[in-house]
């Protein structure tokens, strides 16, 4: 007969809470440690770090011991445990691929974003995840095969009070101190680290639920008389365009091409590799940026959230931020209201609109959320030819993908605004293999960073393949092509493996370095324009709206539009990022250390005058991240009436059977169908686009 465990190790009630709560508060720690890699500077940081998990901890399992029943007690305290447990291995996971923690709203979108995703969540794993999983699998069992009971101690419910009492004690002085040393911790838009820095995981996960309450009970409370605020606002940051470049691109197709993950420093950057010799990564794009058709901008930056990719299609079309929890795409983008570019275009200047992507449409709900973009079409993976062959996870390779967009863009009536999601650049860059890279791979520690350049440099000849068939359907000149890169590919977690690539050192490698690898490339090609160049203007993904539609002679001031043209004389050069960072042309500021951007040094003793300005701009990005909360989560969008757009009805949009609907239109229109295929005699463009196939 089998020993029960207590027969061995008498363990009483208060023994098991405290025997989990010291399991946790060990994985606790060494998360923190050793993934999450927090900063701590000094003693206090210190004693904060060894006691917000253990507060948390013992206060929620704390509680079971009011619990009578013995074997509702046991079952409380596993499934506690194994809840904490799972939200320590999630957030570590999260956090190795986007440097940042889990929220509500990323949970409850998963099921939305989660194609794809597998595969790249077995690279993340390491070998000493055991320790995450090994104290799982044990209790699992000893539970499993009813290995311990409850020894009886007299006055359980005296000592269990007694034990709740400094539980709580210990998170009341634990949230005191870090109030002391952090004031506004609670009130403040600090980044998500320093609320798990200070109060630990866990409380962070029930803050990140009260805060997405709360935001869910705005839109429910939202009214009319909202408005009042954000149009003002509005109103004040209103820049006039440029009236040299004002309409210099009215009429023309604007082809937008999206740069999964591609960041600015791959621009001109030459890998060497094992032999010494040096390989330029980008070449077309290089040489796109340096053209005097392109304006281009060297201080142009990322903007976005836990919505990666479709927050920055929320910022480039809408010229407003993601959620601070979540993705505006999966929580809100099925229900509000939008004045984004196709709709603009399509309902003042008659553009056809379309989107193409290979991959499943409802991929962060894109297949809802465009229809209330104004799309007329969507043509995702079910649209193209895939096969093991020509696609990888995250959907078709790029150059398959140009290629057979095309047979779609020749059908679209001109003047069309066409955008089109490149993915193979995408994280975990392994989708080339062998004799199909066709570029060398990086040296480095991080197997990452290694495959990164090979696989921007096959993006690079993909967009280049592109560039020749629209020059040779004549399509090139009548086009303002714009693309830009939606987010960081490699993330700050891996940058100090990156550091010597980039010819600095990982050990000097710091926040503000960080800060300025969140360029990405922001290009407007307008073909036959000369007057071109590299632009040196601070700027973000939320300005690049109305710089485009000013290009296309169309008045932006009645439209809820946050960004600021980038031509415009007057505008605010104040970055600001969903963490509550912020960068300037003259500093980088994250949290409370300013950085100056000509030397790169932290400024430890700034001045008053200083203090001042940066409290200025603080207050500039603030402000612009809160209206945009506030448009967004009030869906105030749907009483503004000023605009001159035709609401939307998602009911008139589909998305199946695209092709038949567009060839069908040109036979209707006949000789004024101004599609590139009604301009060929009824004859397909596909055979002058010329590819290297599916990766050579």
């Amino acid at each position: 007969m089998k020993q029960k465990l207590n027969a061995i190790f008498p363990i009483t009630r208060q023994k098991l809470v405290l025997l989990l709560a010291l399991l946790l508060w060990t994985k606790s720690l060494f998360a923190y440690l050793v993934d999450f890699r927090i900063g701590y500077d000094w003693f206090f940081q210190y004693a904060i770090l060894l006691v917000n998990p253990l507060a948390s901890i013992l206060l929620v399992l704390g509680l079971t011991l009011l619990i009578k029943r013995k074997g509702l007690f046991i079952a409380t305290n596993l499934i506690l445990y194994f809840s904490l447990s799972l939200l320590i291995i999630a957030n570590v996971l999260y956090f190795r691929e986007y440097t940042d923690f889990i929220t509500i709203n990323t949970v409850f979108g998963f099921g939305k974003v989660a194609s794809g995703l597998g595969a790249t969540v077995f690279k993340l794993l390491k070998p000493y995840d055991v320790f995450y999983l090994l104290d799982l699998i044990v209790l699992g069992y000893i539970a499993y095969k009813k290995q311990f009971t409850l020894e009886y101690v007299p006055k359980e419910r005296k000592n269990a009070r007694k034990l709740l009492a400094a539980a709580f004690t210990m998170f009341v002085l634990n949230l005191g101190v870090s109030e002391l040393f952090r004031p506004g911790l609670l009130t403040r838009t600090f980044s998500r680290e320093y609320i798990v820095k200070y109060l630990g995981l866990n409380t962070y996960a029930v803050l990140d639920g009260i805060e997405t309450y709360q935001t869910n009970q705005v839109r429910a409370e939202a009214s009319p008389t909202d408005l009042s605020e954000v149009t003002n606002y509005v109103a004040d940051n209103y820049t006039a365009p440029n009236p040299e470049l004002f309409g210099i691109a009215k009429g023309k197709n604007v082809i937008v091409i999206h740069l999964e993950s591609f960041q600015q420093f791959l621009i001109d950057f030459e890998l060497t590799d094992e032999n010494g010799q040096q390989h330029e990564v980008t070449p077309f794009l290089n040489q796109l940026y340096h053209s005097d058709e392109t304006y281009g901008f060297e201080n142009f930056f990322h903007q976005v959230n836990a919505g990666r990719t479709s927050d920055a299609e929320t910022l480039m079309e809408n010229s407003l931020f993601g959620l601070k929890e979540g993705a505006l795409f999966t929580k809100l983008g099925s229900e509000n209201t939008f004045q984004a570019a196709p709709n603009i275009l399509g309902q003042t200047q008659g553009y056809t609109s379309a989107v193409f992507h290979g991959n499943a449409g409802s991929f962060w709900n894109r297949n809802e959320t465009y229809k209330r973009f104004g799309y007329d079409y969507f043509f995702d993976a079910s649209s193209y030819e895939i096969t093991e062959e020509n696609s990888f996870q995250y959907g078709l390779m790029d150059k398959p993908f140009f290629e057979q967009s095309v047979n779609y863009l020749e059908h679209l009536q001109q003047p069309f605004y066409a955008k089109f999601l490149s993915v193979s650049n995408h994280h975990p860059y392994d989708n080339l293999k062998g004799e199909d890279l066709g570029f060398p791979l990086a040296n480095a520690s991080d197997q990452t960073i290694n495959s990164y350049f090979a696989t921007a440099n096959y993006l690079d000849s993909a967009i280049a393949e592109f560039f020749d068939y629209l020059k040779a359907t004549g399509l090139y000149e009548n086009s303002l092509i714009v693309l830009y890169g939606d987010h960081y590919g490699i993330s700050n977690s891996r940058n100090d493996v990156l550091a010597e690539l980039l010819g600095a050192e990982a050990g000097t490698w710091d926040d503000f370095d960080n800060m300025q690898m969140q360029r990405v490339p922001f290009m407007l090609h307008l073909p036959g324009n000369h007057q071109g160049g590299i632009s040196q203007t601070y700027a973000g993904e939320v300005d690049a709206l109305p710089t485009i539609l000013h290009l296309l002679g169309v008045d932006t001031s009645q439209y809820f539009q946050l960004g600021q043209d980038l031509f415009s004389a007057n505008r605010q050069e104040v970055v600001a990022f969903r963490n509550g960072n912020f960068v300037t042309p003259n500093y980088s500021v994250m949290t409370e250390a300013i950085y100056d951007n000509a030397t790169g040094e932290l400024i430890s003793e700034p001045s008053e005058e200083l203090m001042q300005e940066i409290e200025n701009y603080r207050k500039l990005a603030e402000e612009q991240l809160s209206i945009s909360d506030a448009i967004n989560n009030g869906d105030l969008l749907r009483f503004y009436n000023d605009s001159g757009l035709l609401p939307i009805n998602p009911n008139n949009y589909n998305y199946l059977d695209q092709l038949t609907r567009l060839t069908d239109m040109e036979k209707q229109l006949g000789t004024d169908s101004t599609s590139l295929y009604s301009q060929n005699n009824d004859s397909s463009s596909s055979n002058q686009f010329v590819t290297s196939g599916y990766l050579k």
